[in-house]
């Protein structure tokens, strides 16, 4: 059901610093919109600037016909959108990309976040409860300015641990650390999900692989089109058939893909693959 559309803007709520929620009229994003997936937006409608960016999908509301997305305004794309006043008009294309697969019944969604990487797991918590799965959130961020997010699951009731490096809120340090806790507790069978800055994503991903647990990361490269096109947002991705890593569209093929499939900046490929292989059903 993808759809490219000029968008009206129906509410903008502000949060502290430089926040904000924006939500949209857009009834093919509202209809078919999963965790995960994410919608290329620009403010206006006019071909300048050319390119939209990419942000997740947070929540849906299918009855408005209207989804709503979280951000940071840092750039001049970004900042253009948090200057959007209702009945304002933004260019969207979306539904975009694969979404993340529900745990196997009976294993713990974790997951893990990090500052706005936080906005695909609210729509992820709705999913996870409608399927019946368990699911815990860690959120984290430098400060605790950087978690804007959290009354979310508590209305939800999903479990929530932060964690800031300046520890202003919650645990004092990264995010991993109260998930190994967490682990370490015997909390039974567990699957890891993870958004935010690719540090925090590594490190996820080398948690799982220790531990054995299967684990998805969402992918954030830069991203000019949304269609596999402009080849801008390649991730090198190495899966249990491939004898070597291949160059995959994180907008197309991703953004979430198997952590133990990616090969990060600075690891070796043999590592990669050998467990691709492993983690490969028998």
């Amino acid at each position: 059901m993808l759809a490219n559309r000029n968008v009206p803007l129906l509410a903008r709520e502000p949060l502290e610093g430089a926040y904000v929620l924006l939500t949209f009229r857009h009834p093919e994003v509202a209809a078919a919109a999963r965790a995960g997936q994410y919608v290329m937006i620009k403010a206006g409608t006019s071909p300048d600037p050319p390119l939209r960016r990419p942000f997740s999908v947070m929540t849906v509301d299918p009855k408005e016909e209207s989804f709503t997305i979280f951000l940071k305004g840092v750039g001049a794309g970004s900042r253009a959108l948090a200057g959007l006043r209702v009945g304002d008009a933004a260019a969207c294309l979306g539904p975009l990309g694969r979404p993340f697969t529900p745990p196997a019944e009976g294993s713990e969604a974790l997951l893990v976040a990090g500052g706005y990487g936080i906005a695909p797991f609210v729509i992820f918590a709705d999913e996870l409860r409608r399927a019946g799965r368990k699911a815990r959130v860690f959120y984290g961020g430098r400060t605790a300015g950087d978690l804007q997010i959290r009354d979310a699951f508590a209305e939800r009731g999903v479990p929530l641990i932060t964690a800031t490096e300046d520890g202003s809120l919650g645990h004092h340090g990264r995010v991993t650390e109260p998930v190994e806790a967490h682990l370490d507790v015997g909390a039974g069978a567990a699957t890891l999900y993870a958004c935010g800055p690719d540090a925090m994503l590594h490190a996820v991903a080398r948690l799982a692989a220790r531990r054995g647990l299967p684990a998805q990361v969402s992918l954030d490269p830069w991203m000019g089109c949304g269609i596999g096109t402009c080849l801008g947002c390649v991730v090198p991705i190495q899966r249990a058939e491939d004898p070597r890593p291949r160059y995959r569209c994180a907008c197309t093929e991703g953004p979430v893909f198997e952590a133990v499939t990616v090969v990060w900046s600075g690891e070796d490929s043999s590592l990669a693959r050998r467990r691709a292989l492993e983690a490969a059903p028998a």
